[in-house]
């Protein structure tokens, strides 16, 4: 795949209760992208979220943070994406990845959802497309299904935060290189830290 990116969406759950909550990796990415854009993400009700335009690498691209709850997450990347007449292989999307350790960020192109339920709804409001591409932020798993709700829905120790933060600044890193299309490079330069 060598498509440009158009936009980048940020999953997470909207209010101070989630704030930097595990679950919210996604939209961490996003704001720390914006912030180091020198840019403001502002609420935008026609998208369901706090959306901006960055210039990453000579290209302008839309930033989308939903503020719908991470079930609805598709309702905001939908409304946005038609808007501006954005195909789903032109989306990249960050979340949090249960199957990766804190400190490890991945880039993908299309697939599943893999039970996450942000993507679950992403994919369905785009028309059942898994064309989009992801970046998934370890945030670990807690050894027992019937503990993960509660261990995405919970900040993390300020050790794993620490990892997290620093995964999403490699991520963020490699942006160029997958916004202009070039995603073997931005996965190499990624995926070989």
């Amino acid at each position: 795949m060598d498509t440009p990116v158009d936009l980048i969406v940020g999953l997470g759950n909207p209010g101070p209760d989630y704030h930097r909550t595990r679950h919210n990796a996604g939209a961490d990415l996003v704001s720390e992208l914006a912030r180091q854009s020198g840019t403001k993400l502002s609420p935008e009700k026609k998208f369901f979220g706090d959306a901006a335009r960055v210039n990453i690498g000579g290209r302008n691209v839309h930033l989308l943070i939903p503020n719908t709850f991470m079930n609805l997450s598709g309702k905001a990347v939908a409304a946005l994406a038609q808007f501006y007449k954005i195909a789903p292989q032109a989306i990249l999307v960050a979340h949090d990845e249960l199957d990766l350790a804190p400190g490890i960020a991945r880039l993908k192109i299309g697939g599943g959802h893999g039970g996450h339920n942000g993507l679950r709804d992403t994919v369905s409001a785009l028309g059942n497309s898994k064309d989009f591409a992801r970046i998934r932020i370890g945030i670990g798993h807690p050894g027992v299904a019937s503990q993960v709700t509660g261990h995405v829905l919970k900040r993390a120790p300020q050790s794993e935060q620490q990892l997290i933060d620093e995964a999403i600044d490699r991520a963020i890193d490699a942006l160029p290189q997958a916004v202009a299309g070039q995603w073997n490079k931005a996965m190499h330069q990624l995926h070989s830290q």
